[in-house]
């Protein structure tokens, strides 16, 4: 697993990356919430009213790294995400701002 710490606008977060043999699960996890690739399931993490929002990529076919994840795209948020004003389309780095 590699971890980094992930610079945004006025907070820091921390991303995570974990080999699961020919993909990635990518997540970036901030003090509110978190945003990851398309292998978590966001709308459970809402019964626990945890803010959590699911991309795709911009370019390619799937989030491998970090830096795709804060370039991808919101394709899901869970209510607890929209209620901190995440919206499907934004970037997640955008998204991360909010969460």
């Amino acid at each position: 697993m590699d971890h980094e710490t992930v610079e945004l606008a006025g907070k820091q977060a921390h991303g995570y990356v974990i080999p699961l043999g020919p993909v990635n699960l990518v997540l970036v996890v901030t003090d509110k919430g978190m945003v990851g690739c398309g292998a978590f399931d966001v709308m459970a993490l809402n019964s626990f009213g945890y803010p959590a929002a699911r991309v795709r990529p911009s370019e390619g076919s799937s989030i491998s790294n970090i830096e795709d994840l804060l370039e991808g795209i919101v394709k899901e948020a869970n209510p607890a995400a929209e209620k901190r004003g995440v919206k499907i389309g934004m970037s997640g780095r955008e998204a991360l701002s909010l969460i």
